[in-house]
């Protein structure tokens, strides 16, 4: 029999693909990955919980230098160069489906199995394993997957991708899951409350510095609380009025300066991803019409999407696009599947 190890949560999602992972024949057992000092004992003892219900063993695994590698340290360098990090695509690229299903497949396991919104598909006609999207559109995380390789997609299962929420809260409740009536949570794991500069000061021990606000013609036009407290597309919490609204268009940390403009000034048609990860397609060697976003909570725009470089992408949208900040995500679809995406770069007019 194939043995399936479902990381777990501690949440309903994760709950539920345990259940349907052992239900669907497989040797299963439970993981739970311990990420930060003093927290998880919760979420750690839910899962169990749910393993116990199901009879199925369950481990912890000890992922805390792991995490603080490469995604909390990454995260704080990211956002400390001006970008606008998303933690969550580092973490599932190089934890939960790096470290973590290194050390499961070590532990002779075949396949790791999440609670993730998507699907995963192998095309014999390519030769290559597809991210799809969920059955649930509202639900969908391929965004947040797209870097995932072949390597790792061949060995994943996601028990959820063709279900909608709702449906996996019935499942757990009816299944008798402490997990059934958690909420979902909104916030980066090692963020709570969403204050960045907050856990900048406590990790790396930073103390923003005032500087200046500039227009778009370099001229200073008032003095801001550090630069790093603002994010692009920001029009509240600037800390002083103007007479007309403002929104911060770029920063530069090197010089401390936070550039405000009009609305539409925010707007690019173009941008330049790197890091590029190719998932339906090896290559593209000719331009492509796509579907893409370059934030998780946007809709998909049309755009012509090409291969500009080894590890490089230029999307052209049909229609510009607001706020495409550095170290965000764009994502590249065909219809229900990813095809590429890339680390945004820089967003041209």
């Amino acid at each position: 029999m194939s043995k399936a190890m479902i990381a777990m949560s501690g949440g309903v999602d994760s709950s539920v693909a345990a259940l349907l992972t052992a239900q669907g024949g497989w040797d299963a057992a439970g993981v739970t990955m311990l990420l930060t000092d003093g927290a998880g004992d919760s979420d750690i003892s839910d899962a169990k919980s749910v393993c116990d219900r199901l009879g199925i063993a369950h481990h912890v695994l000890d992922m805390r230098e792991e995490f603080d590698r490469e995604v909390m340290r990454r995260f704080a360098d990211s956002y400390l160069c001006g970008e606008t990090p998303n933690p969550c695509i580092v973490c599932n690229k190089t934890v939960k489906f790096g470290g973590l299903l290194n050390r499961v497949l070590e532990m002779g396991f075949d396949k790791i199995a999440t609670g993730h919104y998507a699907s995963v598909k192998y095309d014999a006609g390519s030769g290559r394993w597809l991210l799809v999207k969920a059955a649930d559109r509202s639900k969908d995380q391929t965004y947040f997957l797209y870097m995932l390789s072949q390597e790792q997609l061949a060995h994943i299962l996601f028990p959820v991708g063709g279900m909608t929420k709702a449906e996996v809260r019935e499942l757990a409740e009816s299944n008798g899951f402490v997990t059934s009536r958690k909420h979902d949570s909104q916030d980066i794991c090692f963020v709570p409350g969403g204050d960045y500069v907050r856990f900048l000061e406590q990790y790396r021990g930073i103390q923003p510095r005032e500087g200046s606000f500039l227009d778009l013609n370099g001229n200073v036009i008032g003095r801001h609380k550090g630069a790093v407290r603002y994010t692009i597309g920001q029009r509240k919490g600037l800390g002083m009025g103007f007479n007309k609204p403002m929104y911060v268009c770029r920063k530069d940390m090197t010089a401390n300066t936070v550039t405000l403009g009009d609305n539409a000034d925010l707007f690019s048609r173009k941008l330049i991803a790197g890091g590029v990860c190719m998932t339906a397609v090896s290559h593209i060697d000719r331009p492509l019409r796509v579907t893409a976003k370059v934030r998780y909570s946007q809709r998909e725009e049309w755009a012509t999407l090409e291969q500009t470089g080894e590890d490089e992408i230029t999307l052209v949208f049909d229609n510009p696009q607001r706020a495409v900040a550095p170290g965000q995500a764009a994502v590249c679809y065909d219809g229900d599947c990813v095809i590429c995406g890339g680390r945004i770069i820089r967003g041209e007019n």
